[in-house]
């Protein structure tokens, strides 16, 4: 059963009388009355991280996909919570300093401070992030607009050569290993970009489980569809070289994830916006497609207008 399926079979109806759960079809809980929003994850060793031989890096790359929930939502996130379960083998001494070191250059980069957890023994090693901010407001899901520009911030695609790497699925030498499995661990999001977001964005998500999984994500309960122009979809100047050293697929690199880079749709009109707040903060965003009315299949194109044929949409949460 796929996990959105799940939820709105058996969870759904639980969360009717409280509004602040947005139906629990979006990033985050957003009290409105108490601007207080509130994004929690749950990280397995196997799934969503290969093993635990670099808990220093382990924990940055779970801290940042945590807080780039509110991030996203144009929150600034200021509080979190770790509760962690696992064993003797994992959590040495020298593990726990590691991780200790790695969660305060986290605090000192985002400006976040460790208010709580807990710790369990357990033979599965997991960990579960809590990410606290306050608002006024936020970016929802499910509000583009038919003829919508679709962006993203930064670049996409690091992050999966980064896990073939870690895999040994590709040949790489040492400096482009070190490259790509340092974006794999320590994604690239920005702290300005949230509190800009809400300046121009309509609607918005993280690209956590690939581009146009996160992309069907936003607009799930709207009757619309996209357009993608492959050749806008930014890469990397490191990434495009190998991709074309290696005559790689840019689609499948783009769409499968782990990336936490900021993925909205704004109106037309705030294209001026977008570029000037791009330019003072030294922020990349990158206009990638259109919102199109359901009368068109969402499709990706590439330089010629030619449909791409692409079956593997990203990462989804199965459950047997």
């Amino acid at each position: 059963m796929h996990e959105f399926d799940l939820i709105n079979k058996y969870f759904q109806k639980l969360s009717k009388k409280s509004p602040s759960s947005l139906n629990l079809n979006d990033d985050v809980f957003f009290d409105k009355k108490r601007k207080l929003v509130v994004s929690i994850d749950t990280y397995i060793e196997k799934t969503h991280f290969i093993d635990f031989k670099k808990p220093d890096l382990v924990i940055k790359k779970i801290i940042r996909s945590s807080i780039s929930d509110l991030i996203c939502k144009g929150v600034t996130p200021k509080f979190y919570f770790v509760s962690a379960s696992g064993n003797s083998k994992n959590f040495t001494k020298s593990n726990l300093l590691k991780i200790s070191r790695s969660l305060n250059q986290e605090q000192n980069k985002y400006k976040i401070f460790l208010s709580g957890g807990d710790t369990v023994f357990s033979n599965k090693l997991s960990f579960t992030i809590t990410s606290i901010g306050y608002a006024d407001q936020i970016i929802y899901r499910n509000k583009a607009k038919i003829n919508d520009d679709i962006y993203v911030s930064g670049n996409l695609g690091n992050s999966y050569l980064g896990l073939l790497v870690l895999q040994k699925k590709i040949q790489l030498n040492q400096s482009l290993k070190k490259y790509f499995t340092n974006k794999y661990f320590m994604p690239n999001i920005n702290l300005k970009l949230a509190k800009n977001l809400k300046k121009f964005a309509n609607t918005s998500i993280d690209v956590s489980d690939g581009l146009l999984a996160d992309l069907d994500k936003m607009l799930n309960n709207q009757k619309l569809t996209y357009k993608l122009y492959l050749k806008d979809i930014p890469v990397s100047k490191t990434l495009k070289k190998v991709l074309n050293v290696k005559n790689l697929s840019k689609i499948k690199y783009v769409s499968n994830g782990d990336d936490y880079q900021v993925l909205f749709t704004a109106s037309k009109k705030m294209s001026g916006i977008i570029e000037r707040i791009s330019q003072k903060n030294r922020i990349k965003l990158t206009k990638i497609g259109i919102i199109q009315s359901s009368k068109n299949k969402s499709s990706i194109v590439n330089g010629k207008n030619r449909v791409i044929s692409h079956k593997n949409k990203g990462y989804f949460h199965k459950f047997k």
